[in-house]
């Protein structure tokens, strides 16, 4: 039993280290015979060798999932190679074990300082230097891994928000970003354009359903492209409806301009838009400046909008307008005098606000 019981103790015999991790190596050394002899090693673990004469060759290369490096070259030095490698966006994260006839361990606080995976004297264990290799290869995969990782997150992130800023302007995104939970403010100089196409309901009863969405999707399209040239914020379509406004949630220097151009542009389009598809259609808008509350409603399929007297009455203009014209109140039209040409229409009736004067705009 005691003999057993020594044999127990005895020395253990070291089984060679496996290959658990292949890859492409990059040997460093500016003595041919110490990189011949290690290129011929990794290669029969399976491994993908190249050979660097020294450090400025070394650096010309950077599709390699690992490198060993000598430290005392005579072109430019390991540590210094490695200080260029770190502070490289293409070499950064490629790992690096130094190889070195020095046993200092200041050499060794240096270069694992600098961003070296791992240090090993000359000469060097097989075993031990496959086992780091393996160690190396191992971590650099997971890395790998982690990287692609985030740039899918980041690919569905900028998707995600993509696809947000089609519903809701990027300050509010930022804001709701920022954690706020309520967003709801009034603006006191906005204007609130509503557009209709005329007859458009009629018109749609005769067309196949595929053809008319390809008609919308194009023209509205073109209305948003127009909108954001201008700074124009969109705010929703209700059928064959277009509603917009200028001054929110971002201030530009001159909304009721920028209206103004939003609503002839539109009609432009609508021009070039019919004329691809030979159809006749006209439109009808309604603008009115003044105050509104804008805000974000419901949690699901929520949207960005407006409310007040403002946009009543500008929808009210718009049912009032006639076919290609461009609508728009006394509010409105005092500050576009001057750019744009205005011709009396008479007052309407609106609930609440009684008999209000209004004006057709047109180019000068």
């Amino acid at each position: 039993m005691v003999s057993e019981l020594i044999r127990s103790l005895g020395p253990v015999r070291q089984e060679p280290s496996a290959v658990t991790e292949t890859g492409s190596i990059l040997v460093v050394d500016d003595i041919e015979a110490n990189r011949d002899l290690l290129s011929r090693r990794l290669a029969r673990d399976g491994h993908r060798v190249a050979s660097a004469a020294g450090g400025q060759q070394a650096l010309e290369h950077h599709e390699f999932d690992l490198v060993l490096l000598d430290l005392i070259m005579p072109d430019i030095n390991g540590l210094d190679v490695l200080v260029r490698m770190k502070a490289d966006e293409r070499l950064r994260r490629i790992p690096v074990i130094m190889i070195t006839a020095l046993a200092d361990t200041d050499s060794a606080v240096r270069c694992i300082e600098a961003g070296a995976e791992d240090y090993l004297p000359k000469p060097f264990d097989p075993i031990l230097l496959r086992a780091r290799i393996n160690a190396c290869l191992h971590k650099k995969r997971w890395r790998d891994r982690e990287q692609r990782y985030l740039r899918r997150i980041e690919d569905e992130t900028a998707k995600f928000e993509r696809l947000l800023l089609t519903i809701l302007p990027r300050q509010v995104i930022g804001r709701l970003n920022h954690g706020e939970t309520m967003i709801a403010d009034r603006f006191e100089d906005v204007s609130v354009l509503f557009a209709d196409l005329v007859r458009f309901t009629e018109h749609s009863g005769r067309i196949a359903p595929a053809v008319l969405v390809e008609y919308l999707n194009q023209l509205f399209s073109e209305f948003d492209a127009l909108a954001r040239e201008l700074g124009v914020e969109k705010i929703k379509t209700i059928g064959d409806a277009y509603m917009a406004v200028a001054g929110l949630p971002d201030p530009i220097p001159d909304p009721f301009a920028a209206i103004a151009k939003m609503a002839f542009g539109m009609i432009d389009r609508l021009g070039r838009v019919n004329g691809h598809f030979g159809w006749p259609l006209q439109i009808r808008i309604g603008i009115h400046s003044g105050p509104v509350v804008a805000g974000i409603i419901g949690a699901h399929r929520f949207i960005y909008d407006v409310w007040g007297d403002t946009v009543n009455v500008a929808s009210r203009l718009e049912a009032y307008s006639l076919p290609n014209r461009i609508h728009v109140s006394q509010d409105t039209a005092r500050h576009l005098v001057g750019p744009f040409a205005l011709e009396p229409r008479g007052s309407i009736e609106v609930k609440g606000k009684g008999k209000l004067e209004t004006f057709f705009l047109s180019r000068i």
